[in-house]
C-alpha cells in the first residue's frame, strides 16, 4: 500500500488503522480506537491523515504537539519515515514536498514541512549520539546484557513496519521522547509492538523521572511489594515487569499517614511531599485518665478534621510508637490491646483499610533497609531495636536507655543557666539545640577549640553558645555528665549487636545484618552523631564484630518514619498485602495481634 491511513467503520466507533501502513493488514481487533478525542486532544470529528507529503502539513495545520507528532510518527511509520529520510534541505532545496502545487501559500507549507523533517533528522542524530556516549555505562551486568540481547532478537524477528530498519537501542530512545501514556498505547497495536514497549529499560527511565527517587522506588518494589511479613529471600521472586509496576503505581489511591511519634505526631496525605501538620501523640492526647478507646477516637477525629478528608475515602497507615519493649506476657498483652483498640476505633469510623506498623520498622524502610538495628532517640528515652526482614526481634532483646530528647534539652538549659544566659521558654532552648548543637568526634580535642556561634530566636533576640554546643550531645556517650546513671548509647548498641550475633539469625545475605545501624528521631539529627557512634562502636567491640559496621543518619530527619510509611503507601501492590479490612479484622480480633 502507499502508506495512507484508512477510516474503518465499527460498531464501537471509528478507528485508526495502523496495520495497513506496514503493508500487512491486521485483524479488526488490533486496530487502535481513538476514543472521543483526536490526537490534538480536542473534541472534534476524527480527521484522517492524508497520504504522502500532505501528512506533515496536516500535523502543523491541526496544532499537533511534538509528543503527539512522535506518536503519529510511530503509529504511521511509512508516511513520515519516508519524508524524514528523503527530504533533507540539501537534497530538496528546490523540490517541494507537494510537486503538483506552486502557489505561495503551498510553498509556505512546503517550507514548514522541510523544517519539520530537518528537525526530526537532527533529533534523531542527537538521540543516536547520546546513546552512543552512554553505552559503556549501560552494560554493567552480564544478566542485563543477556536480557537486552533477547529483547533485540525479539525486535529483529518482529515486524514494526518501516521501523524494522532502525537499530533497537535507537528505537528505545525515540520511545522515551513520547512519555509513558503514549508508549502504553502502542502495546495495543500488535504483539510485536507490545513486546518492544514492555522493555524494562524504557519503564525504568519513566520511573526515574517521577517525583520519588528511583532508589526508593526500586527498593520498595523489589523488597516490600509482597507485604508483611516480608519474604526472606526477595531476590528469588519472578522477574518484575516495570511497565506493569508503572501502571499500577499510577492507580494506587492516596492514603492518610499518621506517624504516632513519642514526642509529637506527624500527619499528612501520602501524595504530599512531606507531613502537613503536627499534634500531640495519641498516647498523650486528651485526658490521659480517659479510657483508651475514647482518647484514640478523639485523636483520630481531630486529625481527620485537620486534613479535611472523609474517613471512608482512603486507607490509613498508622505508625505505632515503640513501647512495651519486653517479650513478657504482660508486654505482649499491652501491645495487643493497643493495636486492637486502634483497629476498632478506625473501623468504627468507617476507614476502609488500615495498616498499623511499628515506628522503628518504618524508619528502617525509609533508609532502604529491611534488616538492621534502629536507634530511636525518642522524647523521654532511647530504644535500640533489632529488626530482621521487617520484624522486630524482641526475643533477641530491645535495649532501652532512660535518656532522650527531653534530657538533652534540659541539660542545655542547665548549662545556659550556669552562664547566666536568660530565656523565656523551653522552646528557645530547643531551638538552640536543633540549630547550634552537634556531637564532637573527639570530645577532649574539641575542648581546646573555639566553637562559639550565635543564633537569633524570634521575639527573644540573639544567643551565643560555645562549649555548650557539643557538651549537650556528649551526655549520650557520657551520661554521668548530666548526673544520669544509665548505659551510654554506644554500650547499648554494642550489647544489642552481641545478642544478635549470639542468636545466629541469618539476614538477607549473611550473618552481619545487625552491623547496619539506622538512627531516627529528632535528636538523632545532631551533626556528627553517626560518625561518633561508629567510632565508639569500633573501639568498644572486638575486631571480628566491628569490621563492616555502618551507621546511617536519619534519611528524612525527624520525619523518617512518616516517609517510610509513604514508601509503602505508593507501592504498586498497596493496599492489598499491607492493610487489613473490617471484614478481615473481626475474625482475627479474638486472636493474637502481636507486632
Amino acid at each position: 500500500m502507499s502508506g495512507s491511513a484508512e477510516r474503518i467503520s465499527s460498531s464501537s466507533g471509528k478507528f485508526f488503522c495502523v496495520g495497513s501502513v506496514a503493508g500487512n493488514k491486521l485483524p479488526d481487533h488490533q486496530f487502535i480506537p481513538l476514543g472521543p478525542t483526536d490526537f490534538c486532544g480536542q473534541n472534534r470529528e476524527h480527521q484522517i491523515i492524508p497520504p504522502g507529503s500532505h501528512a506533515l502539513q496536516w500535523l502543523r495545520s491541526n496544532d499537533v504537539s511534538l509528543s503527539r507528532f512522535f506518536f503519529l510518527f510511530l503509529t504511521t511509520p511509512q508516511i513520515l519515515f519516508e519524508e524524514a529520510s528523503n527530504s533533507s534541505p540539501a537534497q530538496n532545496q528546490n523540490q517541494p514536498l507537494m510537486p503538483h502545487s506552486s502557489s505561495p501559500e503551498q510553498h509556505s507549507h512546503t517550507s514548514s514541512c522541510n523544517i519539520m523533517s530537518t528537525f526530526l533528522r537532527r533529533a534523531w542524530d542527537s538521540i543516536s549520539g547520546r546513546f552512543a556516549s552512554s553505552t559503556s555505562a549501560a552494560a554493567s551486568s552480564s544478566n542485563r546484557r543477556h536480557h537486552h540481547q533477547q529483547q533485540e532478537m525479539t525486535y529483529a524477528q518482529s515486524s514494526t513496519g518501516a521501523f524494522d530498519q532502525i537499530p533497537y537501542d535507537i528505537f528505545i530512545q525515540i520511545l522515551k521522547l513520547l512519555g509513558p501514556k503514549e508508549v502504553a498505547k502502542l502495546s495495543a497495536v500488535c504483539k510485536s509492538w507490545k513486546l518492544i514497549v514492555s522493555d524494562n529499560r524504557l519503564w525504568i527511565h519513566f520511573l526515574q523521572n517521577q517525583k520519588e527517587s528511583w532508589d526508593s522506588i526500586f527498593f520498595a518494589e523489589t523488597q516490600l511489594r509482597s507485604g508483611h511479613p516480608l519474604q526472606a529471600l526477595p531476590n528469588q521472586m519472578s522477574p518484575l515487569s516495570f511497565m506493569d509496576i508503572f501502571g499500577q503505581r499510577e492507580q494506587v489511591p492516596g492514603s492518610v499517614i499518621i506517624d504516632g511519634g513519642s514526642g509529637y505526631c506527624k500527619f499528612g496525605w501520602s501524595k504530599y511531599c512531606c507531613p502537613s501538620g503536627k499534634s500531640a501523640t495519641f498516647l498523650e492526647f486528651g485526658n490521659i485518665e480517659s479510657p483508651m478507646y475514647t482518647r484514640l477516637r478523639h485523636f483520630f477525629v481531630t486529625i481527620y478534621s485537620r486534613l479535611q478528608v472523609k474517613t471512608s475515602s482512603q486507607p490509613i497507615i498508622v505508625s505505632i510508637p515503640i513501647c512495651h519493649y519486653d517479650d513478657t506476657e504482660s508486654a505482649k498483652a499491652a501491645r495487643r490491646q493497643l493495636k486492637q483498640t486502634i483497629y476498632s476505633v478506625l473501623f468504627d469510623m468507617n476507614v476502609p483499610a488500615i495498616c498499623a506498623i511499628n515506628q522503628a520498622t518504618l524508619a528502617l524502610y525509609a533508609a532502604r533497609r529491611t534488616s538492621g538495628i534502629v536507634v530511636n532517640i525518642g522524647f523521654q528515652q532511647t530504644s535500640v531495636v533489632p529488626i530482621l526482614h521487617g520484624k522486630v526481634m524482641r526475643k533477641v532483646g530491645v535495649e532501652v536507655v532512660g535518656m532522650g530528647a527531653l534530657k538533652l534539652t534540659g541539660f542545655l538549659r542547665e548549662l545556659m543557666q550556669q552562664r547566666n544566659i536568660h530565656f523565656d521558654s523551653l522552646y528557645t532552648v530547643r531551638s538552640l539545640k536543633e540549630n547550634l548543637c552537634y556531637v564532637a568526634l573527639d570530645y577532649e580535642a574539641e575542648l581546646s577549640k573555639d566553637t562559639q556561634a550565635s543564633l537569633q530566636v524570634a521575639a527573644e533576640g540573639w544567643f551565643t553558645l560555645s562549649k555548650e554546643r557539643f557538651q549537650t550531645g556528649e551526655i549520650l556517650f557520657q551520661p554521668r555528665m548530666a548526673g544520669v546513671r544509665v548505659m551510654a548509647l554506644h554500650q547499648a548498641v554494642a550489647l544489642c549487636m552481641d545478642h544478635c550475633q549470639a542468636a545466629e539469625l541469618t539476614g538477607d545475605t549473611d550473618n552481619s545484618w545487625f552491623k547496619t545501624v539506622v538512627l531516627t528521631g529528632g535528636s538523632a539529627c545532631l551533626p556528627g552523631l553517626a560518625e561518633r557512634l561508629a567510632k565508639e562502636l569500633r573501639e568498644h567491640l572486638p575486631q571480628s564484630m566491628s569490621t563492616g559496621i555502618r551507621v546511617i543518619s536519619p534519611p528524612f530527619g525527624a520525619d523518617s518514619a512518616w516517609f517510610g510509611a509513604k514508601l509503602i503507601s505508593n507501592l504498586s501492590t498497596f493496599p492489598g498485602p499491607w492493610c487489613m479490612t473490617k471484614k478481615q479484622f473481626r475474625p482475627k480480633a479474638r486472636r493474637s495481634l502481636v507486632w
